[in-house]
């Protein structure tokens, strides 16, 4: 089997334009990828078909050597971008073995190690950042079954804070805590927001309230700092989204200070990907892969997750996205009373439907802005 093609299809959802991918073979059989990356859609897209070259002609199945290639052939450190574009691309062939053995994707990464999976709930407080509001949209996620739920209680917070928004963040944490009651967890996402004091104050006010894990809390540029905050840290530290290599993991790992890591299957491939999680099994460390792409990524961590021993928790979007996007694949992943099991379907055990996709064009407005007042509600920029 060689690969003769690899398509990019772009699906306009309003905080993020989705990228997918499809590659084709000379034997008919064609892979589902993801190459999704916040405001780069157009960027990644372009990336996928400059990475391209490197595959056309490859056999699919030989999907290690083909995500070395991509990530050291260009000879250049292209960060998140070629990491997304590679990843769309090996997703794919992952796909595609999958389908060609008939058996689901998690077979090949080891077979399954958990039953189903406890997954948290996000972009549940679609609403203005308020106590009431946090109480009562918490509510309506462990109504929904759930057992988990993360929200970033700052705003638009950035650095430092002044002393009534911090307090307000506070009470943001304390409103949720009170909605689902003391058996529920609650993870508390920083988003790269705090230099290393104010991430270390609010580690301290928020101790109260029990928080499973104080995520991302300094920028994760420079290691030292995460590690600093995780050392002195009365709350779990938790991070790993941004990093896109092997070595960033290992770095971070080495100083034993982070025992949660939230490796982004999207930057670093199923291959990487899966030796990341046992570099942190070696290091006697959980996995929560970062999971807010689209759908497809999604289902992707949840094939991860499954074959991961040291698996902790699957984030999900999905249920809080609006309707249509349940349609974009055939099978996307289904909660049940807070649990996703994965189906025995071959590969990825899903299809992008293009219909859906001719019905949402990518839109440059697409953008989820982080530091700037109102982004939680999720909706597209101004022009």
């Amino acid at each position: 089997m060689k690969i003769t093609d690899v398509k990019t299809f772009i699906v306009g959802n309003n905080w993020k334009n989705w990228v997918f991918t499809q590659v084709e073979t000379d034997e008919g059989i064609t892979g589902l990828g993801e190459a999704t990356l916040n405001g780069f859609a157009k960027t990644t897209e372009a990336a996928v078909h400059e990475l391209k070259r490197l595959v056309i002609g490859k056999d699919p199945f030989d999907v290690e050597n083909i995500s070395l290639s991509l990530f050291r052939d260009y000879f250049s450190d292209g960060g998140q971008i070629q990491g997304a574009a590679l990843s769309g691309i090996e997703y794919a062939c992952w796909d595609i073995k999958g389908k060609a053995l008939g058996v689901p994707v998690y077979k090949l990464l080891g077979g399954k190690c958990h039953p189903k999976l406890r997954a948290y709930a996000n972009g549940w407080y679609r609403t203005a950042s308020t106590p009431d509001n946090f109480y009562e949209n918490a509510k309506k996620v462990i109504d929904k079954g759930y057992t988990a739920l993360k929200f970033d209680p700052f705003g638009s917070a950035w650095r430092v804070v002044d002393r009534p928004d911090f307090h307000y963040a506070i009470e943001n944490i304390a409103a949720v805590r009170e909605a689902v009651g003391q058996n529920v967890d609650i993870l508390i996402e920083g988003h790269n927001r705090f230099s290393v004091h104010t991430a270390l104050q609010f580690a301290e006010a928020m101790l109260p309230y029990h928080p499973t894990w104080f995520e991302a809390p300094v920028p994760p540029q420079k290691i030292s700092s995460m590690v600093e905050v995780a050392k002195r840290s009365p709350v779990p530290i938790a991070c790993g989204e941004d990093y896109y290599c092997r070595e960033q993991f290992s770095e971070l790992l080495a100083h034993n200070a982070v025992h949660i890591i939230q490796l982004e299957p999207q930057y670093l491939g199923i291959t990487s990907a899966k030796q990341v999680a046992a570099m942190t099994h070696a290091n006697n460390g959980v996995t929560a892969p970062h999971s807010a792409q689209g759908p497809l990524c999604s289902l992707v961590c949840a094939h991860l997750n499954t074959a991961t021993p040291n698996f902790y928790l699957h984030e999900v979007f999905d249920d809080f996205n609006v309707d249509w996007t349940q349609q974009l694949l055939n099978h996307p992943i289904e909660v049940e009373d807070g649990y996703i099991t994965v189906s025995d379907r071959p590969g990825w055990g899903a299809e992008l439907n293009l219909d859906v996709v001719k019905q949402h064009p990518y839109n440059s407005n697409n953008f989820l802005p982080l530091f700037s007042d109102g982004w939680e509600k999720r909706q597209s920029i101004e022009n």
